[in-house]
């Protein structure tokens, strides 16, 4: 148990925004990361605006106590998991949608904002925020800017940071913080925006988020191809992205996965394929031609069929294989370490092919599906966790797959995030320089220590 005192904390936020409930702690202590540890908070801080955050981690960095940011705990490294005696500060309840300014197209929001509740309110504008991450439902803006989140539509328009104009953050010790602007363009400093984004809270809270937004796109058309090898599915990424086309989606699934998905729901693709890429155009006029010629690529690499949506409606049935894809692995009724890797796109079918490898060696079960057009695939080791035996081999087969994501050339995450459950792995990705530089700039925004310890950066 913590003995960390709380009270004067509880003096110093309104009625209601400091809970120390048992049952409330214990459900709010953990994210969805697997073989990540979760320590016993001392109390929850529900903060309803930049202020009270501000008061909360003042108090926090004058009596050294540690905090956790919080949002909507989908996340998948550990990076939410409450430490010992800490404080989770827990942005879900500033939710609101600022401002929406259609003439300038961008959107001022606070950090609860869920994802897709920001894509809804901006179309009522005819605009569209294009990072798409698979948790939109669920998954909150302060939490997508984050760990720089991506999805489904990043091979065409790119990651949360992309889309990222400025930020407001409160430092550790309670100061308020303002990065970027609101114009176009503009380079004046270091770019402290992009320094903040994807550094999973260990250097400020976000309490404000400024998002670029784009005209709404084209209703997409879509394509989906079945391949009698996994090297024939990755080849036609390659090819058809080499002809110069760029999609706003290109997703692969392997077979196992997509047995996974038949199982909940009956979509009525063909047995005994390998792999299966799912290809969407939003070009208006041009996505036909588009899809036309995707279909060229892939039949020239092999492809046993080719299946293009004549309208928006079946290309959404077509979709909705890959939305389920998260349902469909946690139905498998076994445990599951998700995982996030991403190569050169050249040698997507070494990694998949090495998936496949990994599983057999080690004794586990390895699905993978993923954001193809970028390279970023989402292995997911499936086990029994009652076995005490297996739940070995399965950490050894993910940290495998790490050494294999680097050994090709790529980076250990794409989107998930470093967190808790790759820090380690973090000290093998950079080089000694580039750890030193990390270091130091968390010591010089966090000289306490304070925002979410033993995350991120490996220790030494």
């Amino acid at each position: 148990m913590t003995t960390t005192d709380v009270h004067p904390l509880r003096a110093l936020l309104p009625d209601g925004r400091v809970i120390d409930d048992a049952d409330v702690l214990e459900a709010h202590r953990r994210d969805r990361a697997t073989f990540c540890p979760a320590g016993a908070p001392a109390v929850l801080v529900r903060p309803r605006s930049t202020e009270e955050v501000a008061t909360a981690l003042a108090w926090a960095h004058e009596n050294r106590v540690p905090v956790v940011p919080q949002g909507a705990r989908s996340g998948l490294s550990g990076a939410a998991n409450a430490t010992d005696g800490c404080v989770l500060l827990s942005l879900e309840k500033m939710d609101r949608v600022l401002e929406i300014d259609a003439e300038e197209q961008l959107a001022v929001v606070q950090p609860g904002v869920v994802n897709g509740v920001l894509a809804t309110a901006v179309a009522e504008h005819g605009l569209f925020y294009p990072p798409d991450p698979g948790s939109r439902s669920i998954s909150t803006i302060g939490g997508n800017v984050a760990t720089n989140a991506g999805g489904m539509c990043c091979v065409k328009y790119g990651v949360t940071g992309d889309f990222v104009r400025g930020l407001e953050v409160v430092l550790a010790d309670g100061r308020i913080l303002r990065t970027g602007r609101r114009t176009a363009k503009g380079v004046a400093g270091y770019d402290l925006t992009h320094l903040v984004v994807g550094s999973e809270g260990t250097l400020g809270v976000v309490t404000e988020v400024t998002v670029a937004l784009r005209p709404v796109a084209a209703q997409p058309l879509t394509a989906v191809a079945f391949f009698p090898t996994v090297g024939d599915a990755c080849r036609t990424v390659a090819g058809y992205l080499g002809e110069g086309y760029r999609p706003s989606v290109l997703e692969f699934m392997d077979s196992p996965t997509v047995a996974a998905v038949q199982r909940i729901a009956d979509l009525g693709f063909p047995e005994g394929m390998a792999a299966m890429l799912i290809v969407q155009s939003d070009r208006g006029e041009a996505a036909p031609a588009d899809l036309a010629a995707f279909e060229r690529v892939a039949r020239g690499f092999a492809a046993s069929d080719v299946v293009v949506a004549d309208d928006p409606a079946e290309g959404e049935l077509l979709m909705r294989a890959r939305r389920l894809v998260g349902d469909a692995h946690e139905k498998l009724g076994r445990a599951l370490l998700i995982d996030d890797v991403c190569v050169p796109r050249k040698h997507l079918v070494d990694l998949v092919d090495g998936l496949h490898r990994i599983a057999g060696e080690h004794g586990v079960e390895v699905l993978c599906a993923g954001h193809a057009g970028d390279g970023n695939m989402h292995p997911v080791v499936a086990f029994d966790e009652s076995d005490a035996e297996e739940a070995v081999r399965a950490q050894r087969a993910f940290d495998a797959i790490m050494a294999l994501g680097l050994e090709l050339g790529g980076t250990i995450t794409g989107e998930h995030g470093v967190g808790h459950l790759k820090k380690h792995w973090l000290g093998r990705e950079l080089d000694p320089a580039a750890l030193w530089a990390q270091r130091e700039i968390k010591r010089a925004l966090d000289p306490r220590g304070i925002l979410n310890p033993e995350r991120v950066l490996p220790e030494g």
